[in-house]
C-alpha cells in the first residue's frame, strides 16, 4: 500500500491535519491511511500520465470524479498533475483539498527540478508545488546524459546540484519528496556510472523513493530486472519503477522490477497513457494481491476492481477494454465445447483465479463451437434449467449451430439466445404480437433532404393495430412505429430505450447484395441486453432484432406472453 502519514487523519508531522494536511517540519511515514505499513506503494498517475492518451481531455471535475474512484479502490497515491503548469491542474489541487475527503490515498503534486543557475527557492515552478498544499511531491529529474547536455543544456554536475538542491528545499518544508528518473534504463545503458550517481544523490538529499523510469517503454522484462537488482545493491535507496508499455511489456516490466526489489509501483488505470499507454494499475495491483500474496490494498477492495475499472472508463469516455485480464467481460468467458466441459466438472480447470475475487464473473458463450455443456451451462446462467434433458439440449446445440452458419451470432446476443432456448424448452414461439407486415419508405425530396416513414400492421392481444411514424432513418422510424403500435397495450415498453446499433456486413459476401447482421442494445432502468437479426435486407435484419428485443423486454418486465 501507499502513504505519506502514520495515519488517515494525521498531518506530516502527526498532527491531526486530514489527508491534505502538512506542516514545515518532517514527518513520520509509518503506517498508511488504511492500516497498512509503508513496506510497499501504489502509485496511480492515471490524471497526470494517464491523461497524456490520444483521444482522452479531462476536465477538472472528470480528474475529481477520477481521484473519488482511485481513493476508493484504495490506492496509497494520487498524483493529481502539475500545478503551475498549467491552470486546470491548480484548480484541481486547490478544489481536491475542499471537495475531497481522501480516505486511502494522499494527493501528489508533480514537478521539474529547479531551473539550472536559480536556487530552488527562487524557482516560481518550484514554489508552485509548495503553493498546491500537496503532502507528497514527485519531481521528475534527468538521469540520461546526453538528456542533461542536450535537453537541460547544463553541464552533469550542476543537474546533480538542481536534483539535491530541490529535493532538499521541499523537505525542509515538509513534503515527502519522490524522484521519477527520466529515461533511466537508456540512460543507464549509455552511462551506468553517471545514473546510478542520479539515484544516489537524489536518495541521499532525502528522497523517500527514487523511480526508475522506462520513458521510451523499450525495456523487456530480465534487462529491468537485473538492472533493478544491480541499482538497489549499488545505492541503497528505495527503489520504484514506471514502464511504458511501447513493447507490451509494462505489466511484465512493473512485476520483474518488484522481484528485483523495488517497492513501489507507478500505473495508471486500465493502463491509459501516451503512446500506446503505461503499466495497468488493475493487473499489476491483482499480481501482486492474488499471486504474490501481498496485502497492497485494504481488506475487500480488491473486490471493487471491475467496478471501479468500467467506472473511471466511463469518465474519460472510452468503452471498457473487453479483453483486458481480471476486470475485462470477456476475461473469465468461455466459448469452446471441451473447456465449457470441464468448467461443468470444475471451473477452476480453465480459470486461473476465481473472478469474484476481482468482481468480475465467469460467462458462458454459446456459438457454433458450443457443445451440450456450454448450452447447460449458459441455460443454468439465464436461470432456465435444462434437467439434463439431453435431447432438448441436442436439439438447442444444432439450432444455434445452423443460425451461425446462417450469420447469426448469439455470444454477443444473449437475448437473443435465451428467447431461442425458451422455445425449445416450451415446445413453441411465445410472442406477445403478431406481425401482419410493415414497410419502411425512404424519400428522396428535391431540396436534397430524406423523410423517412415506417408502417406496421399487427395484432395484440386480439386487436388489429395500424401504425405510422417518422424517424431520422428507416430503422429509426420502424422503432417508433412499433413503439407507437404497443406502448397503449404494453406501458412498460416506454421505460426501453435503444443505446447501440451496429450493422456487419458478412464475410464472403458482397456488395449490395450481402448478408447483413444487425445487433442491437436496449436498455431499461435495470440493466442492458442485445439481440440479433441476420438478412439479405439490411432493414429486415434490423427489424428481427428490433422484435427479439421487445419482446425480451417485456418479459423482463414480467408480462406474460399471449398464447
Amino acid at each position: 500500500m501507499t502513504d505519506a502519514t502514520d495515519g488517515p487523519d494525521a498531518g506530516l508531522d502527526g498532527h491531526d491535519d486530514g489527508p491534505g494536511g502538512l506542516d514545515d517540519g518532517p514527518g513520520s511515514f509509518d503506517d498508511g491511511p488504511g492500516g497498512l505499513d509503508d513496506g510497499f506503494h501504489v502509485f496511480d498517475t492515471t490524471l497526470r500520465d494517464g491523461a497524456q492518451r490520444e483521444g482522452i481531455n479531462l476536465t477538472v471535475a472528470d480528474k475529481l470524479t477520477i481521484a473519488r474512484h482511485l481513493d476508493d479502490f484504495g490506492v496509497g497515491f494520487i498524483e493529481g498533475g502539475w500545478p503551475g503548469a498549467n491552470p486546470r491542474d491548480t484548480e484541481f489541487f486547490q478544489r481536491a483539498r475542499e471537495e475531497i475527503d481522501f480516505k486511502h490515498a494522499r494527493l501528489v503534486a508533480f514537478g521539474a527540478t529547479r531551473k539550472a543557475g536559480v536556487r530552488a527557492e527562487d524557482d516560481p515552478q518550484v514554489a508552485a508545488l509548495l503553493d498546491s498544499k500537496a503532502p507528497v511531491v514527485t519531481l521528475v529529474a534527468k538521469s540520461h546524459d546526453r538528456h542533461v547536455e542536450l535537453a537541460l543544456r547544463t553541464t552533469l554536475d550542476e543537474n546533480l546540484a538542481m536534483i539535491r538542491d530541490t529535493v532538499a528545499h521541499l523537505r525542509a518544508h515538509g513534503r515527502r519528496v519522490f524522484v521519477d528518473c527520466e529515461h533511466f534504463f537508456d540512460g543507464y545503458r549509455a552511462n551506468a556510472r553517471y545514473a546510478t550517481e542520479v539515484v544516489r544523490t537524489a536518495h541521499e538529499a532525502g528522497a523517500d523513493v527514487v523511480v526508475l523510469c522506462d520513458t521510451n517503454g523499450g525495456m523487456l522484462p530480465a534487462q529491468v530486472e537485473a538492472v533493478v537488482r544491480t541499482v538497489l545493491a549499488d545505492t541503497g535507496a528505495r527503489l520504484g519503477i514506471h514502464a511504458q508499455d511501447d513493447t507490451g511489456c509494462a505489466v511484465a516490466n512493473t512485476l520483474a522490477a518488484v522481484d528485483a526489489g523495488a517497492t513501489h509501483v507507478q500505473c495508471t488505470a486500465n493502463g491509459y497513457g501516451e503512446r500506446v499507454g503505461n503499466s495497468n494499475l488493475f493487473p499489476v495491483v491483482a499480481a501482486l494481491e492474488i499471486k504474490y500474496d501481498r496485502r497492497v490494498l485494504p481488506p475487500g477492495k480488491l473486490a471493487e476492481m471491475t467496478r471501479i475499472s468500467h467506472a473511471i472508463a466511463e469518465v474519460v469516455n472510452l468503452t471498457p477494454a473487453t479483453h483486458q485480464p481480471y476486470v475485462g467481460v470477456s476475461a473469465f468467458a468461455h466459448k469452446a465445447g471441451l473447456h465449457a466441459s470441464a468448467i461443468k466438472v470444475d471451473p477452476d480447470l480453465y480459470q486461473h483465479i476465481d473472478p469474484e475475487r476481482v468482481g468480475n464473473t465467469m460467462r458462458m458463450l454459446v456459438s457454433d463451437m458450443a457443445g451440450r455443456a456450454s448450452v447447460e451451462l449458459k441455460g443454468k446462467e439465464l436461470g432456465i434449467d435444462l434437467g439434463g434433458d439431453r435431447a432438448l439440449i441436442g436439439r438447442v446445440v444444432e439450432r444455434v449451430k445452423e443460425r451461425e452458419l446462417a450469420g447469426y451470432t448469439y455470444e454477443a446476443a444473449d437475448a437473443s439466445f435465451e428467447l431461442l432456448l425458451r422455445e425449445e424448452v416450451e415446445g413453441r414461439a411465445r410472442r406477445y404480437y403478431r406481425i401482419e407486415s410493415w414497410r419502411a419508405i425512404v424519400e428522396d425530396r428535391p431540396d436534397g433532404t430524406h423523410a423517412n416513414e415506417a408502417t406496421v400492421k399487427l395484432w395484440a392481444k386480439g386487436e388489429r393495430i395500424v401504425s405510422t411514424a417518422e424517424g431520422n432513418g428507416p430503422v429509426n422510424a420502424l422503432d417508433r412505429a412499433l413503439r407507437v403500435a404497443l406502448e397503449r397495450i404494453y406501458p412498460q415498453l416506454a421505460a426501453l430505450k435503444l443505446t447501440d446499433y451496429k450493422v456487419r456486413i458478412l464475410e464472403g459476401s458482397l456488395g449490395t447484395g450481402s448478408i447483413t447482421r444487425v445487433l442491437v442494445s436496449t436498455s431499461d432502468e435495470r440493466g442492458e441486453w442485445s439481440t440479433v437479426g441476420v438478412a439479405e435486407n439490411v432493414i429486415a435484419a434490423s427489424w428481427q432484432a428490433l422484435d427479439d428485443a421487445y419482446a425480451y423486454g417485456l418479459r423482463r418486465a414480467g408480462v406474460e406472453p399471449q398464447e
